[in-house]
């Protein structure tokens, strides 16, 4: 099961990085169907945060960093496509960081994913052509984050700080 879902990773993973959103879709379809198993939600693990790595925290905070640069820009309305696919990029790059070095166990592994999917699909919706689009695909990733914070165990974290 491990490895199932290392390679669920990968397919998500590269299925962002191609800007193929159908295939994140049907990757995860394909799991639940497959196995006879309902979509998954956001558990603690028996009442507690789950454990995280130091590559896993890397990542996470490179995702939060790279996206709170460009919160003034999201937040004024101002940000261009541009940004948002190099912001978009930046997160990809991060999520496929993750993927490839994160060694968690299975349980904690097919928790992660329900906020990477998150993540992805909010990077997809900031490489559309539509502005509006685009931010409610950096406002996904922000959610997303606030999950990791509240479901994982990192020492120090901080979700994306408001601009006012």
């Amino acid at each position: 099961m491990f490895n199932q879902w290392k390679k669920i990773a990968a397919t998500l993973s590269a299925a962002a990085l191609l800007g193929m959103n159908a295939g994140i879709t049907s990757a995860q379809e394909h799991s639940h169907a497959h196995h006879g198993e309902k979509p998954a939600k956001l558990t603690l693990d028996n009442g507690k945060k789950w454990a995280t790595d130091d590559n896993l925290r890397q990542g996470m905070e490179k995702i939060r960093d790279a996206l709170e640069a460009e919160l003034p820009a999201v937040h004024s309305g101002k940000a261009t496509v541009e940004q948002y696919r190099a912001l978009a990029e930046k997160i990809d790059d991060q999520i496929a960081f993750v993927v490839k070095n994160c060694r968690l166990d299975q349980k904690t592994d097919a928790t992660l994913h329900l906020v990477l999917a998150d993540i992805i699909a909010g990077t997809e919706s900031m490489k559309a052509k539509s502005g509006s689009k685009a931010r409610k695909g950096a406002e996904k990733i922000m959610r997303a984050l606030d999950n990791y914070g509240a479901y994982f165990n990192h020492p120090g974290w901080h979700g994306i700080t408001p601009v006012h």
